[in-house]
């Protein structure tokens, strides 16, 4: 025995990681190692970025190292407290670090190499962990089939080039940590396909758009009148245009620097507005609160809803920002009617095909289960018609025709999803008040206060027409208001979106045959008829 041994006879005695549970830590942990170090080199020479070589990179198969060790040191302490129960082991309680011993000096080093080194490994990992959780690619292709529709949309959206989290997570610690706390309820639906078709919208637990959309679009920004064009094509055989000029009261403005006013009246720069909805989607709006820059306080609700003090408290009450009517900033799904009139106006489409708006909207609006259905069908669907319809212009137009196809495709494909039963209606847009009610939700005329205020309803509080044409004629505004093509008698009150649907033309509820060779007028000319709820 040699001196070294003679004065310290546990000198040599089995280490604690000799045992099978601690041998089986460091497969896992070795498995894991090779593993990273080669996806990690694949990674930095791909030219390809794929965002599941990412995920298991620096998540997946770091949590299965983080298993592995924690296997290697369980072994070892388990093997620790095996010795000390051996009547003839000599196991102090608590381990022994003497650096006079070489041997434990050398054995102290390894370990606090090894330590550090995997401090640095782990540090970068987590970095870029984190770093990938924010990211698009993370929010949209995980979890394909569920966030398909809002990738797609995103990437058709004005806000594309703006990473998700920065709307929905924002900066600072507590919301990110909110964020992953609720992404493992989300993680969990996926998993076992729990998840709701659509999505569910609006995003109860959303920052607040001071917080996210105020960082780029700074609220007390003067934007005055702004001009818009509104192109929309008929459903008759020539696509007659109708376009409407409209000067849109934006406003805005500093409360420090005059009066604020215009559609920005109620971003909370002057007025704090507060409502009570009384459905998930906040499309029924029965009760709203305003509160001026002085301090005086105005409570409105419908003509026949009746709240008591004690229902108002109990209600849920939300302070109206950006999103209560930017709801749609990003996720944007076109109705039917919509999409193609944007494509007409963009010269995607060749408005010479007769009836190319009529067929369009109807091939979009019909029910198909998968995309590939719907993809077929709408090939199927447009060239039939033309080649039963106008044989003479399928032959001369083909080219003209499969164009067509390609667009109305490609229309399908960015605000149709049939497989998670997402698209316009299932996601209203309330900015405007065409197809939905929107701006009428509150601004409607039904809504009066105790005084016998309204909250007014007329089109000029938001708008100025400047100039309108129907089918190549001019009409003239009155006074800068808006004045309907087809005289509706007295169904001029109604809102937009009880006959402008998004997903055909009007009809009337009874079969009176060819309605465009009248006017409205003709019939709704007194008191008799009611409003359709």
């Amino acid at each position: 025995m040699d001196e070294e041994t003679a004065e310290n006879p546990q000198a040599k005695s089995p280490t604690l990681f000799r045992n099978y549970i601690s041998f089986a830590g460091v497969a896992i942990i070795a498995a894991s190692l090779t593993s990273i170090l080669l996806l990690f080199v694949i990674e930095i020479t791909s030219s390809d970025d794929n965002p599941y070589t990412v995920l298991v990179t620096y998540i997946l198969l770091p949590s299965i190292l983080g298993f592995g060790l924690f296997l290697f040191f369980l072994g070892a302490l388990l093997e620790r407290r095996r010795r000390r129960r051996s009547p003839d082991a000599d196991v102090p309680a608590y381990p022994i670090l003497d650096l006079n011993d070489p041997r434990r000096r050398r054995s102290f080093v390894v370990a606090l190499c090894l330590g550090l080194a995997f401090l640095f490994i782990s540090a970068f990992g987590s970095y870029r962990a984190y770093e990938y959780t924010e990211s698009v690619a993370f929010c949209g292709q995980q979890c394909h089939d569920v966030m398909k529709p809002e990738f797609v949309a995103y990437n058709a959206s004005p806000h594309a080039r703006v990473r998700c989290v920065e709307c929905h997570v924002g900066g600072g610690a507590e919301w990110y940590v909110r964020s992953k706390l609720n992404g493992m309820h989300q993680l969990y639906a996926v998993t076992f396909r729990t998840f709701n078709k659509p999505i569910q919208t609006p995003v109860h637990n959303l920052r607040p758009a001071d917080q996210t959309c105020a960082k780029c679009h700074w609220p007390e920004k003067f934007h005055g009148e702004q001009l818009r064009v509104f192109n929309h094509y008929g459903y008759d055989e020539n696509n007659s245009l109708n376009q409407t000029r409209l000067l849109i009261k934006t406003g805005g403005g500093s409360p420090n620097a005059g009066e604020v006013g215009g559609i920005h009246w109620h971003m909370n720069v002057a007025n704090e507005i507060t409502y009570i909805a009384s459905d998930e989607k906040r499309q029924t709006i029965p009760w709203v609160r305003l509160k001026d820059r002085t301090g005086n306080v105005t409570e409105y609700s419908v003509a026949n809803a009746s709240f008591t003090n004690q229902q108002i408290e109990q209600s849920e009450k939300r302070r109206m920002d950006c999103v209560d009517c930017h709801n749609r900033p990003t996720h944007i799904y076109l109705s039917p009617n919509e999409a193609v009139d944007r494509s007409l106006a963009a010269g995607r489409l060749d408005i010479s095909l007769p009836f190319i708006k009529a067929k369009s909207v109807e091939v979009l609006a019909k029910a198909y289960e998968t995309n590939d259905e719907a993809v077929n069908g709408i090939a199927s669907d447009l060239h039939y018609y033309y080649q039963t319809s106008y044989p003479d212009i399928s032959r001369s137009k083909g080219d003209s025709i499969s164009g067509a196809v390609t667009e109305l495709q490609r229309i399908y494909q960015t605000y149709f999803f049939p497989e998670m039963k997402t698209d316009w209606r299932a996601h209203t847009n309330n900015i405007g008040h065409y197809n939905a009610q929107g701006c009428f939700r509150c601004h409607d005329g039904q809504h009066f206060s105790k005084e016998g205020k309204v909250i007014r309803n007329e089109c000029s509080i938001c708008h100025t027409t400047v100039d309108q044409t129907f089918k190549g004629k001019t009409i003239q505004p009155a006074n800068g208001i808006f004045q309907h093509p087809v005289n509706l008698g007295d169904r001029n009150t109604w809102q937009c979106a009880v006959c402008h649907k998004g997903d055909r033309t009007f009809q009337h509820p009874i079969n009176l045959g060819d309605i465009s060779k009248f006017q409205c007028a003709e019939c709704h000319n007194g008191q008799d008829y009611k409003m359709p709820q």
